[in-house]
Order: structure tokens, then sequence, then C-alpha cells
């Protein structure tokens, strides 16, 4: 192909200098040599020269290093949520942060990290995202009980009336769940977002039924339904009678889809860990008994 392309730049040379005779005779020439059909001979060699091999073209680098690490600092202390969620607060979060001393940005870094998009967002956080991910995780099994109890997405709700509550349970072992530390049971209203907390010693299927009786004394609303994860302090057959003797609907999210919770998820962070923290409790003095 390359002496092909040379064979033509160097003919068609010629062929643009040349009278009509000329031309005619360069054109047979160059038909018989390389066997083109005569009406692309002529579009070939009446064909400016063009480069033949093209560098590609270098797209401006809009988002350079400065900005993707000022985007992975904000987006850790956002608690890694999802560019979407990071678009809205990040004018807040850039301030707060700025006023407290744990970021000090450019001008120009600012100015473009407020600028960028969700889409753009999550693309230049795919590597560091990738890098926090946990390993595999086991396939969970789907026993009769499982089975039993009724499957409800974040899509689902449609609007409930209140006494509809997302249920889960937030554990104060600090760095290690090695040995017996408090557990938070949390409840929290789809409708309304009220949200009751009780600790518990020990994690006991027993002890969650009469944590629940002592939440539901507590509120100005029946409790018509009670939606957990799959955990199996809430997976269990005491659980279920206990929902079914007091006319309260039970079903669960879907494993390892945290987002089936969204309504408790963001609570436990905003009222549970905002109001006790991440440190190891134990006892019953802990616990407030």
């Amino acid at each position: 192909m390359a002496s092909r392309g040379e064979l033509i730049e160097a003919v068609a040379t010629r062929y643009r200098a040349g009278s009509r005779n000329e031309k005619k005779d360069i054109l047979d020439e160059f038909v018989k040599v390389t066997g083109f059909h005569r009406k692309h001979a002529i579009r070939a060699l009446k064909k400016s020269p063009r480069q033949r091999s093209r560098e590609p073209r270098q797209r401006a680098r809009i988002y350079n290093e400065a900005v993707r690490e000022a985007l992975t600092i904000a987006w850790e202390a956002a608690d890694r949520i999802c560019g979407k969620r990071l678009r809205q607060v990040l004018p807040g979060l850039i301030d707060a942060m700025e006023r407290h001393g744990h970021l000090k940005l450019d001008t120009t870094v600012r100015e473009r990290l407020l600028s960028m998009s969700a889409a753009t967002m999550d693309r230049l956080l795919t590597t560091v995202r990738d890098a926090a991910k946990q390993g595999r995780r086991r396939v969970m099994i789907n026993t009769a009980l499982r089975k039993s109890i009724a499957v409800r997405t974040f899509g689902d709700w449609n609007d409930p009336p209140p006494g509809y509550f997302e249920m889960d349970m937030v554990v104060h072992c600090g760095k290690s769940t090695v040995g017996s530390y408090i557990h938070s049971l949390v409840l929290t209203g789809v409708a309304s977002g009220w949200t009751e907390a009780i600790a518990m010693m020990v994690r006991e299927q027993t002890l969650v039924t009469e944590s629940v009786s002592s939440i539901r004394r507590q509120l100005p609303f029946t409790v018509r339904g009670l939606d957990v994860d799959n955990d199996s302090a809430f997976i269990n057959d005491t659980l279920l009678g206990y929902c079914r003797d007091n006319q309260i609907e039970l079903t669960r999210c879907r494993a390892y889809k945290k987002n089936d919770q969204a309504w408790i998820e963001q609570k436990n962070g905003a009222v549970i860990r905002r109001m006790v923290g991440y440190g190891r409790l134990e006892g019953a003095q802990a616990a407030g008994c």
C-alpha cells in the first residue's frame, strides 16, 4: 500500500501539471500499471496530496490530576455517594471543607470541579471506586423461610401511609468484631422519616422482638409493616411469628442492595452515627440499661 501511495503521488504531480493530451497518455499508462477503473484513476490523480498517516487529534484535557484528586477527597468526605448526589451537595461541601481547613483549592480547580457533570464525576472516580470495592461475596442461600417473606424494593413503596418502617441494626464494635458489644436496633418511617432506636446488649432474635415491642409503645401511630435486610437476626421464625401475631406486614430487601433500604441507611449515618459515633460500646452501662 505504501508503494501504491507513492506511485499515485508521483504520477498525480505530472498529471495535474500536464496538458489535456498529456493527461490522457498519463492516465492510460496509470490504468495499465495499477489496474484501476478509469474513473477511479481520475479521482485518485486529481485528489490533492494528503498526509498518509495522521496523528490522532489530541483532545484538550479539561480535568487534570489536581481536579481528580480534589474530587476524590470530596467523594470520600461525602461517604462515597454516587455522582448524582455528589453533584448536588458539592458546592456546600467544598465551602464547609475549606472553612474548616480540610481543603484548599486553586481558583481554576474549584471552578472546574463545580462545573463538572454527575456523569463525569462517576467516570473520573471509576478507578478509585473499583479499588475501594470489597472482594466477591458469597451467594445468598435462598431457604424456605426466606422465600416466605416477600421482597420489597426501593420502587415498591408507592407513597405508603404512616406506620410502615424500615428496620436495621447498627453495630458499635469499633475496629474489631471480636467479643460482645452493643447493637442499636433502628426503625425509620418511610412516609415521615420518624426514627426510633433502642440499644441491645446482644444480637438475638427474641431480644429483637422485645425491642420492637418497646418501640411500638412509644410511637404515636400503629406499626403496619417492617421492612428488613437479610440478616439472620431478622429472617427467622421468631420475628415472622411476632409479625403475624401482631398483624404487621414483614418484608425484606434484596441481598446486597442497600438502595432498597435507602431511608434507614441515611438515618443510620445522619442520626445514629452522628449521636453515638464509631467507637466500641460494651456492657449494660453503655447500653443505658
